[in-house]
C-alpha cells in the first residue's frame, strides 16, 4: 500500500472515530470538571504513546527533531487550545462550538500553504467549499452561521481561537514529521506534556479534590472516552505522517455525516431532508479530496 492511500484511509478512519465520539458522548456523559477530565485522558494516552515510541524506536538514542517542535505541539495544541475551548464552551452552546470547530480545515489550509508550501489546487478548494456547505446544512437546525460571523459572542470567539491553535499545532506536527520524527513521538509530546500542563492548571485552580473524588461511574466513562480519543489521535497523527495536513484535516468534515447516520440508526433521531442533502454534498466533496495527491509547491 502506498503512502498516499495509507494516509487517506487513516484520515477517513479518524473521521469515523470522530463521528462516533459525538453520539457516544450523549450516552457516556462525564459529569466532572472538563479540565480534570481532559488532563486525565491526556496523560493516560500520552503514557501509552511513550511506550509505543520506545518499542517502535528501539535502538534510537535521541529524538529526530528539536525539542522546540515537540514543546510547541504540547503547549499550543495539547494544553492551551483545550483550556480555551472548554472555557469558551461554558459561554456558548454546544451547537455553536461543534460547528465552529469544523472550520479547522480552513485555518489548516492557509497555514499549510504559507508555512509548509503545500499545494492547494482549485479542485481542493472546490471540494472543501462543498464540504463546508454540507456542514452548514447539517448544523442549520441548531445554529445560524451568518449570526456567528456577524455577531460573535465571547464564547464563540474563544472556540475560534482554540480551533486556530489546533490548526497551528497540526501544521507544526506535520513539519516535525517531514523532518523525520515519528507520529508516535509527536502524539506522545502532544498528549503527555500537554496533559502535565493541564494537571498544573488543576493544581493551581484548586481542583485536585475533584480528581481524587472521582466516582467509579466517572472513572468508567473517562476510560471509554480515553479509548475513543486514543484511537482518534493514533489514526490522525499517523495520517499526517503520510499525507498533507490540509488533506487530512478537511476529511474530518465527514464526522457529522457519521454522527447523523449513527444517531438515526441507534438513537432514533430524526433526519430532516436538508441534513440528508448536506450529507450527500459532504460525501461528494470527500470523494474529490480523497483523489487529490499530496504535493508541495515548487520553490
Amino acid at each position: 500500500m502506498n503512502k498516499e492511500l495509507a494516509g487517506t484511509i487513516l484520515a477517513l478512519l479518524t473521521a469515523i472515530v470522530s463521528g462516533i465520539a459525538i453520539p457516544a458522548n450523549k450516552i457516556f456523559v462525564v459529569s466532572t470538571d472538563p479540565v480534570v477530565f481532559t488532563a486525565v485522558r491526556a496523560v493516560i494516552i500520552g503514557s501509552i504513546f511513550l511506550a509505543l515510541s520506545l518499542v517502535m524506536n528501539k535502538g534510537h538514542k535521541k529524538f529526530t527533531v528539536s525539542w522546540k517542535y515537540l514543546a510547541a505541539i504540547a503547549v499550543v495544541g495539547g494544553s492551551f487550545a483545550f483550556l480555551l475551548f472548554f472555557s469558551g464552551l461554558k459561554l456558548t452552546t454546544s451547537g455553536h462550538a461543534a460547528f465552529l470547530h469544523k472550520t479547522l480545515p480552513l485555518y489548516v489550509a492557509v497555514l499549510a500553504f504559507i508555512l509548509l508550501k503545500e499545494k492547494i489546487t482549485k479542485k481542493y478548494l472546490f471540494a472543501m467549499a462543498l464540504m463546508f456547505l454540507g456542514t452548514i446544512a447539517i448544523y442549520s437546525a441548531t445554529i445560524n452561521p451568518a449570526e456567528l460571523w456577524m455577531n460573535p459572542q465571547l464564547g464563540d470567539l474563544m472556540i475560534i481561537g482554540a480551533t486556530i491553535l489546533w490548526a497551528a499545532e497540526n501544521v507544526i506536527a506535520r513539519k516535525a514529521m517531514l523532518k523525520g520524527e515519528t507520529n508516535f513521538i509527536v502524539s506522545f509530546a502532544r498528549m503527555f506534556f500537554g496533559g502535565m500542563i493541564l494537571f498544573g492548571v488543576v493544581l493551581i485552580t484548586g481542583k485536585l479534590g475533584i480528581l481524587l473524588s472521582l466516582t467509579a461511574g466517572q472513572i468508567v466513562n473517562i476510560g471509554i472516552s480515553t479509548v475513543i480519543l486514543f484511537t482518534y489521535v493514533l489514526c490522525y497523527y499517523w495520517a499526517l505522517r503520510f499525507i498533507n495536513v490540509s488533506k487530512a484535516s478537511v476529511l474530518l468534515l465527514l464526522a457529522p455525516v457519521v454522527s447523523l447516520i449513527l444517531g438515526v440508526t441507534f438513537l432514533g433521531e430524526p433526519a430532516p431532508l436538508i441534513q440528508l442533502a448536506g450529507s450527500a454534498v459532504i460525501l461528494v466533496g470527500a470523494y474529490m479530496i480523497a483523489g487529490i495527491k499530496s504535493e508541495q509547491r515548487a520553490i
